[in-house]
């Protein structure tokens, strides 16, 4: 395990070794890595009767028709000339004369910063990627997990549809941690100093070490240096009766904030915290989980990646506030946890897909012969008080870990290929088919959360995609309608495809309605004394209770992406969809009654077969 993890830590690097010598300055990133940022357009305000126009249309597969009317009043009113709406959005249109990005700010601090949640299963996404076989567990550690350390500035500016995407999150990445405050968090990032980190931290058994990972010289170590010094590191931290520390970082933001002010008052404790933060990433060298079967590993690991299992297991193996921490474990489990403030998941895949790449050519660097110096070891000195805090904290974790239900399921029967042989996104169609899951289910539709990348705007991060639109909400209610001809479902399936595209296209533009009106509202409580009515307003409520949040993560690599449901009563779904086949991940609380991830998940399998079915057995003469 260790010399897997070894290969992958010089394999994270962006480019080949050769051209790994040190950490670049801030400087360097600034001026030539990110020369292509002043070109890219700024997040554009969109047109105020328009968004409130599109509000109106999302509402209506969701909410009752005499609540509808009744909001239809409240938006006309907001909307009117001379009204607070126009007020508002001059103030928007103000600001992004004054800011590289109207939003950015306010939706790191509203959506992540101000978050008082756990970042452990309500914010923090793991990834599950394939499970490593140790048969030669000597000859098998020689492949690793290190060189994310090296040179990302050197990744090539990405670009969508031919337009240019905003690089700046993968900069936010490495040598970043966020940091607990009483009210509200922030996020230090080190990479971008004079002299950037050059370690890493590993932690083993609730212990943390320093793992510096260039030489004196600045270059980087080889796959063997790391191997050897992951050894020593493994060998000496085999006792199992450490403190762990690290759970404290799965608390509720506030009890968190004043834990991390009593632990840091110890000048021994603060300089072991301080490590941690700065270092490049963290690597977690796990415990074994529970033996599970096949058809279960999946939905095992990926509640390892999300909270690591409990406290009895691995939860205090981890410093969830840290930006990446790569996950393996002893039986071969394999994966990551990031923490979501700094970026969202494409650039995480990004990485991951590059280290997946990179694993697989050989090492051509010889191994100098020079010693190296005993990776240091991280003390913290546990007062009474912070013990009390650490059994706490354990307390919490495990009902945490008792609440989630996590389900994988790799669906088999097709991938893209289906959707693409009838002309359709891939997406859109599972998407379809899961707004068809959820309403067979329930017998209604649900606010749906799919994530939308802003990056083809300067500093952007996300939009939603409303996946519950009208013409779903046709299609869904018409499917198992008999008294429907096939010939007219499958029209009305190709129209909420239809719809779900045109509405992607809407928000990675920039026109979408979710952040402008959070915008508005935001102005709103900057501006004004009261809010405005149509933020009061039922229909607001029931809009933001996202039954359905879901993500399409895509990668080349055959993982999947997980987190929580967002929503006490909710789920949340992520797919990675491949070429012939999909990874899904399927979460929701076993405190709530009325959701099961297991049902959900089987519900959305029987959902896209059906819709193949009445795709490939609809006469297309009759279409």
């Amino acid at each position: 395990m260790l010399g897997i993890l070894a290969r992958t830590m010089v394999k994270t690097g962006v480019v080949k070794p050769s051209r790994l010598v040190r950490p670049v300055s801030a400087a360097r990133i600034a001026g030539r890595y990110l020369s292509h940022q002043g070109g890219l357009p700024p997040l554009p305000v969109p047109p105020l009767q328009q968004t409130c126009e599109r509000y109106l249309s999302a509402l209506e597969p969701i909410v009752e028709e005499t609540e509808l009317e009744h909001t239809r009043q409240v938006v006309a009113e907001f909307a009117r000339p001379g009204g607070v709406g126009e007020r508002l959005q001059t103030g928007l249109e103000r600001r992004v004369r004054k800011t590289e990005n109207w939003l950015s700010d306010w939706w790191l601090q509203t959506a992540y910063l101000d978050y008082r949640m756990p970042v452990v299963v309500h914010s923090s996404p793991g990834v599950v990627l394939p499970r490593l076989e140790f048969s030669d567990r000597q000859g098998q550690m020689r492949y690793g997990l290190c060189r994310t350390q090296s040179r990302i500035e050197t990744l090539p500016v990405e670009y969508l549809g031919g337009q240019p995407l905003c690089m700046n999150q993968y900069y936010q990445i490495l040598s970043s941690c966020r940091i607990p405050g009483t009210k509200r968090d922030s996020v230090v990032n080190y990479a971008l100093g004079k002299r950037p980190p050059t370690h890493i931290t590993v932690v083993h058994n609730y212990q943390f070490f320093i793992l510096d990972v260039y030489n004196s010289d600045g270059s980087p170590l080889t796959v063997d240096q790391i191997y050897i010094q992951l050894e020593k590191i493994w060998s000496s931290s085999l006792q199992t009766n450490k403190e762990p520390v690290g759970i404290l970082t799965s608390q509720h933001r506030n009890t968190w904030a004043k834990a991390y002010n009593n632990l840091i008052k110890d000048k021994t404790n603060k300089e072991s915290v301080r490590a941690i933060q700065k270092s490049i990433f963290t690597v977690c060298l796990d415990a074994p989980m529970p033996r599970a079967s096949d058809e279960m590993y999946r939905s095992r690991a990926a509640v390892q990646m999300l909270h690591g299992g409990g406290s009895r297991w691995n939860s205090g193996n981890r410093w969830f506030d840290k930006t990446l921490q790569f996950i393996i474990g002893e039986d071969g489990s394999c994966g990551l946890i990031y923490e979501h403030a700094p970026a969202e998941g494409p650039p995480i895949v990004s990485i991951i897909d590059h280290v997946v790449e990179y694993t697989k050519k050989p090492d051509e660097v010889r191994t100098p012969m020079v010693p190296l110096p005993m990776p240091q070891k991280l003390r913290f000195n546990i007062t009474p008080e912070v013990k009390s805090d650490i059994e706490e904290a354990k307390q919490n974790m495990n009902i945490m870990v008792h609440d989630l239900d996590v389900k994988v399921n790799v669906f088999s029967h097709f991938g893209k290929n289906v959707p693409k042989a009838h002309k359709m996104s891939p997406d859109a169609f599972i998407q379809i088919a899961l707004q068809l899951a959820y309403y067979r289910t329930y017998q209604k539709c649900c606010a749906t959360y799919e994530s939308a990348s802003l990056r083809m705007f300067r500093l952007g991060r996300t939009e939603t995609i409303r996946s519950a639109s009208i013409a779903s909400a046709k299609f869904v209610k018409a499917m198992d309608d008999p008294s429907k001809q096939s010939t007219e479902k499958v029209a009305l399936m190709e129209k909420a495809v239809k719809a779900h595209r045109a509405y992607t296209d809407m928000a990675i533009r920039g026109q979408a309605i979710d952040r402008h009106l959070l915008g508005l509202k935001l102005q709103a409580i900057e501006d004004l004394a009261s809010l405005p009515q149509i933020f009061m307003d039922t229909s607001y409520a029931v809009a933001l209770h996202y039954n359905l949040s879901t993500s399409q993560v895509p990668a080349k690599t055959d993982c999947v992406m997980c987190f929580g449901p967002v929503v006490p009563d909710g789920y949340g779904v992520c797919y990675n969809p491949m070429e012939g086949h999909i990874n899904f991940a399927v979460s929701a609380f076993n405190s709530c009654e009325d959701t099961n991830a297991g049902n959900m998940a089987q519900s959305l399998e029987k959902a896209l077969l059906d819709i193949r079915s009445l795709l490939e057995h609809t006469p297309k003469a009759k279409l």
